[in-house]
């Protein structure tokens, strides 16, 4: 019994400390306080709360970007990471450039020539990939309207999935997919077809791209 009360008399004379600190108007020294000598530095170890996966990511040095869904974004990050991981910098053994990975014939026809200048400028690739897909969107806009919806060996069809192809194919070769109702289904030089990147591509928000004949990318 006795115990009781003397536990009850120390939590109420805890309780009465605080509140005559809180109620006081007296100002806290903050200067009273220090932190010299103390280890601030923690490290939660690596096999806390992650997998093997997770842990080589972080581990990298690459960069990666956050979910973007099904976005306009989303779709051209995608595609860039099919391309080259992203890398603005990089030319594959068939001499396709930077991050999109174009063809140094399509970049003279959106208006480029100066090839090591369009390497070395990642906001000109950036220009130059909405250059080509407005423009490749103006070349299908009729196999768009007429294809958009239906299926095609099991794929349906969507107008981001033709974009793509387009941009691994080119227009006049997703023309003839389409119109072949897939029969006719393009390689490049690794074996990727038309019809996977219609299907791996499919469903993204290409809203954004407006048909244009005449798109060009400068640097200016």
């Amino acid at each position: 019994m006795k115990k009781n009360i003397a536990s009850y008399l120390v939590v109420l004379t805890i309780c009465i400390l605080l509140y005559a600190s809180f109620s006081s108007d007296k100002t806290i020294d903050s200067s009273k306080y220090s932190t010299a000598g103390l280890v601030l530095n923690y490290t939660v170890s690596q096999d806390a709360g992650s997998n093997d996966r997770d842990l080589a990511l972080l581990n990298s040095n690459k960069a990666y970007s956050p979910y973007l869904g099904k976005s306009f974004v989303g779709f051209k990050e995608a595609l860039a990471f099919k391309e080259s991981r992203g890398d603005y910098f990089t030319i594959n053994s068939l001499g396709y450039l930077g991050k999109y990975q174009f063809g140094k014939g399509t970049l003279r026809l959106l208006g480029i020539h100066d090839f090591e200048e369009f390497l070395n400028n990642p906001e000109l690739q950036e220009k130059a990939f909405i250059a080509n897909a407005e423009r490749n969107k103006w070349i299908l806009r009729r196999d768009i309207k007429r294809f958009v919806g239906k299926k095609i060996n099991g794929i349906t069809i969507t107008e981001s999935g033709i974009l793509a192809a387009a941009h691994l194919a080119g227009p006049g070769s997703v023309k003839h997919y389409l119109r072949s109702y897939g029969v006719d289904n393009f390689a490049d030089a690794y074996g990727t077809t038309i019809e996977y990147y219609m299907k791996k591509f499919s469903g993204y928000d290409t809203s954004f791209l407006k048909p244009n004949q005449k798109a060009k990318a400068t640097s200016v």
